[in-house]
């Protein structure tokens, strides 16, 4: 633990919580004992955190600039990168080794660290957290990265499908937590459908989906 604490460049005062943050269901059911319930925060404050931090560093993009790069942010893979970056496969309590190369896993623990480090030491340590470790992310792309909304409407106009049409799918959840499902439609009749934990979230992941349909 005090190795990992090292890269993590945090020291925890309960390190229960590190340890917590760091085991798979696999090995502990309990939800007091994994870390499913501190990704479920974690999650919520890399969004406060990466939202933060772009609206200070780039004070003159609009906002559908600052959404693109927020994505791009707080995305699957780039949330699995910094976990590998961070060492965290190589920390993880598992019963099945090949989950530490599974990206979602890996995702859901670096979440789930970042939501330690909030009932830690407060909101304050986990957005220096995120600060820490998302900011040469953002330094490695000057330039807005283009949404799978954007570049899957630039690829159906290359291929003569139309304005790709969104809409809702299905919604589940409490009032506080939905789940939004959404459906993306080309001209020849394909769709694909992505889930979110808002309408825009999941529009993107189903883009996401057409274009591995249409690779």
């Amino acid at each position: 633990m005090e190795t990992l604490q090292q890269i993590l460049k945090y020291r925890f005062r309960n390190e229960g919580l590190l340890r917590k943050a760091i085991t798979h269901g696999s090995v502990d059911s309990d939800i007091d004992a994994n870390y499913e319930r501190l990704e479920f925060l974690g999650d919520r404050v890399l969004g406060v955190a990466a939202a933060s931090l772009l609206y200070n560093l780039f004070p003159d993009e609009p906002e559908g600039s600052l959404s693109q790069r927020f994505v791009g942010l707080v995305c699957k893979e780039t949330v699995a990168e910094v976990a590998k970056t961070l060492e965290l496969d190589r920390f993880m309590r598992v019963a099945n080794e090949d989950l530490r190369c599974n990206e979602n896993v890996l995702c859901d623990v670096c979440e789930a660290v970042i939501g330690a480090i909030y009932i830690d030491a407060g909101v304050d340590a986990a957005i220096e957290f995120v600060n820490n470790h998302w900011r040469e992310l953002i330094d490695r792309n000057v330039a807005p990265p283009k949404d799978s909304k954007t570049r899957l409407q630039e690829l159906t106009h290359h291929l003569k499908l139309g304005t790709p049409q969104y809409r809702e799918f299905s919604r589940s959840g409490s009032e506080h937590r939905p789940v939004f499902e959404m459906e993306v439609v080309l001209d020849d009749g394909r769709k694909a459908i992505g889930k979110g934990t808002s309408k825009k979230l999941a529009e993107f992941a189903a883009a996401s989906a057409m274009l591995e349909i249409l690779k």
